[in-house]
């Protein structure tokens, strides 16, 4: 799209040549395009794009070359890349016009947009009509959650957990979550300690960080947690690693040993649904407000961090579990 919207703004530009790095009169930066332009009209539309620059993927950055159709852009599915070089080929070519090209691709896209949106709708609305006044049980909802979790492509999931859990009890804890960010980001880049924050509630300082790992949390992870601490000179109450994988009780046991060094900074790690176990039975009246809010979020999260087949999934999932749930409170 930015290329050929290039195209459409600079005709005697080549749609192949997106990058400044190649020299010559008939190159652009496509990125450009990507960000002043296509971005916007993306996210205000709604359309199902990636809603950071395409320029930004592994397949498309920092290339300095002509986009000819023998280029290897390395990205999946292959179909998709291999597709894209013959359709800037074919503008090249003149064997179809960039504004028409640029239409078509618009109208694929609000099909798809149409299509995804009346899923949701009746997903949502077979999902209502299937939940009952008795609401679903603590063990019911981790094991949906660790069904779910089980899918590919779930890594933000944890971070949504975590931060349902504040959200759904905040009034009780009299502490609140601060606006979470985006899942690509580094903390580097956010200014954020870890994925989830926790403050009080009248208060801005943050007394509780969280840091997912989807992996087993090391030694190297402390230590890096510990130099953010150093770099931004802040004290917080607890860091909490939350990893999904098996905790070692060495690094476990490194954890403990910084509360003294640190001036009374607790840092722990902690198995993802043992956490979450641990939480519904203790906020056991709270349990339906927990599973509302985790929806939300899940629905809330843009395409690149939670699918569109991972929402339906949950949906799908919920909706199921609600009837099965249903039919066994009338036998």
């Amino acid at each position: 799209m930015s290329c050929l919207l290039a195209k459409l703004h600079k005709p005697k530009v080549d749609v192949r040549k997106p990058y400044t790095q190649i020299k010559g009169p008939d190159s652009f930066s496509g990125r450009s395009y990507d960000e002043k332009y296509i971005t916007n009209f993306i996210n205000t539309h709604n359309l199902p794009c990636n809603n950071t620059t395409a320029f930004l993927t592994p397949a498309l950055r920092n290339r300095n070359v002509t986009l000819t159709r023998d280029i290897n852009l390395v990205g999946r599915p292959q179909t998709l890349y291999t597709a894209v070089l013959d359709l800037l080929d074919y503008v090249h070519g003149h064997r179809v016009s960039a504004d028409d090209l640029l239409a078509e691709t618009i109208r694929c896209l609000i099909i798809e947009r149409n299509q995804r949106d009346e899923r949701m709708k009746s997903l949502i609305a077979s999902l209502e009509m299937s939940t009952d006044d008795q609401p679903l049980s603590s063990e019911n909802i981790i094991n949906l959650i660790y069904q779910h979790k089980s899918l590919k492509g779930t890594s933000r999931l944890p971070v949504l957990m975590v931060a349902a859990a504040y959200k759904a009890a905040q009034q009780k804890l009299g502490e609140r979550v601060l606006t979470l960010a985006s899942h690509n980001a580094a903390d580097v880049q956010t200014g954020t300690l870890g994925d989830v924050e926790v403050t009080l509630i009248d208060d801005a300082r943050v007394v509780t960080s969280y840091e997912m790992k989807d992996r087993r949390v090391t030694r190297d992870d402390i230590k890096r947690a510990l130099q953010k601490l150093d770099i931004k000179q802040v004290f917080v109450d607890n860091y909490i690693f939350i990893t999904t994988d098996t905790i070692d009780e060495d690094v476990q046991e490194y954890a403990r040993s910084l509360y003294v060094e640190t001036g009374g900074i607790e840092f722990v790690i902690l198995d993802c649904m043992s956490f979450l176990r641990h939480y519904l039975h203790f906020f056991h009246r709270l349990r339906s407000n927990f599973l509302e809010e985790y929806q939300s979020l899940i629905l809330a999260e843009p395409n690149s961090s939670v699918s569109q087949p991972l929402k339906e999934a949950f949906l799908s999932m919920r909706q199921a579990l609600e009837a099965a749930t249903t039919r066994d409170d009338l036998a």
